[in-house]
């Protein structure tokens, strides 16, 4: 299994990802996780960012996750709030990934959960 610490970010940064819309992303990801037989180590969403640490099986590249959450969130987001669709896209392209070989998985799940405090 391999672990993967993926961050990205709506379009434009936009500070959209509060209240329900995190409400819902969040349950959107746990399905997804929940389906695919993938572990969430830790979660993390921030007003303008995504931490997501997550096990996946070695076959899995770390696009496959992110194309899988973005674009489930993203088509059923913008279906149950219509203010996400003044946005061109929800999210952006791009995303961050490393993995855990440098520092210890409890390390990096420290640092997800400490992103509020």
């Amino acid at each position: 299994m391999v672990n993967y610490h993926l961050v990205w970010t709506p379009k434009r940064r936009k500070k959209i990802l509060t209240g329900g819309i995190e409400t819902r992303l969040r349950e959107i990801i746990w399905e997804i996780a929940s389906e695919k037989k993938w572990a969430i180590i830790a979660l993390e969403i921030m007003p303008d960012h995504i931490h997501l640490f997550v096990n996946v099986p070695p076959d899995i590249a770390p696009h496959q996750v992110v194309k899988a959450i973005k674009g489930r969130s993203s088509r059923l987001l913008r279906q149950e709030f219509p203010q996400l669709l003044k946005l061109p896209s929800l999210w952006t392209h791009s995303y961050f990934v490393s993995t855990a070989g440098n520092v210890s998985n409890e390390t990096v799940k420290r640092y997800i959960e400490n992103q509020k405090s």
